[in-house]
């Protein structure tokens, strides 16, 4: 059967709240003013070096201090990894309803292996999917196609699809040659533009539909769903 192959924060699970009060720890452990929610929503997306160094930037730290940032942010992350991440709703029934038609399930993030699997645990969800790559592995990170590869090859390699809700995922989609669809309740920056994706969507409901569409043509021809 075919891989389906999902981004982590922002696509499967809301995890901004968790982040955004590490890294508020962090700040105040260090004298800084805390960031707003949204803030750091629009930091996620391309692995924990650059949202360490985003919100350095966004309270004027110097650069030269990003280890002692990098390290305090992974200790006060992993402390509270999932005292408010929750799926996006009806994440849980469409991966039940993929498993019941005998899709291969694996997870591509550019978050760190660890804490990857860290929260898959806490959030039960280890058992549904057969890979799980993070953005620290020697494959890369997204958008680089080659992490993305990886996956699909350890889900026995063949047709696949991408459901992310960043440029990165979709980057990495096209540059191993997938079809990949567009999730629009996640942390891409407003200025992503939705067609580059085969598909886009809101309800996750739709998504089953459009990875059945995007299998049997290759693409669902940027048709997007809202």
């Amino acid at each position: 059967m075919t891989a389906v192959i999902f981004d982590l924060d922002g696509t499967l699970v809301d995890s901004a709240p968790d982040m955004h009060a590490a890294l508020n720890r962090v700040l105040a452990e260090r004298g800084r003013p805390a960031l707003t929610l949204g803030q750091v929503r629009g930091f996620v997306g391309h692995g924990v070096p650059t949202l360490v160094r985003r919100a350095m930037v966004a309270v004027g730290a110097a650069e030269d201090s990003f280890d002692d940032w990098h390290d305090g942010y992974m200790r006060c992350y992993g402390e509270g990894i999932c005292e408010r991440t929750t799926p996006y709703p009806g994440v849980v029934e469409t991966l039940e309803l993929f498993a019941a038609r005998g899709h291969r399930l694996g997870v591509c993030t550019n978050k760190p292996q660890g804490l990857t699997e860290a929260l898959l645990d806490r959030l039960n969800l280890t058992p549904r999917f057969a890979a799980v790559l993070g953005g620290d592995t020697p494959f890369g990170r997204k958008p680089d196609p080659g992490v993305l590869r990886e996956v699909v090859a350890r889900l026995g390699g063949g047709p696949a699809v991408m459901i992310g809700d960043s440029a990165a995922d979709i980057g990495a989609a096209r540059g191993a040659g997938h079809p990949v669809l567009l999730f629009l309740g996640g942390y891409a920056d407003a200025a992503l533009d939705a067609g580059a994706a085969d598909a886009a969507f809101n309800d996750w409901a739709m998504v089953p539909g459009l990875v059945e569409a995007a299998l049997s043509s290759g693409t669902v021809s940027g048709r997007q769903v809202v």
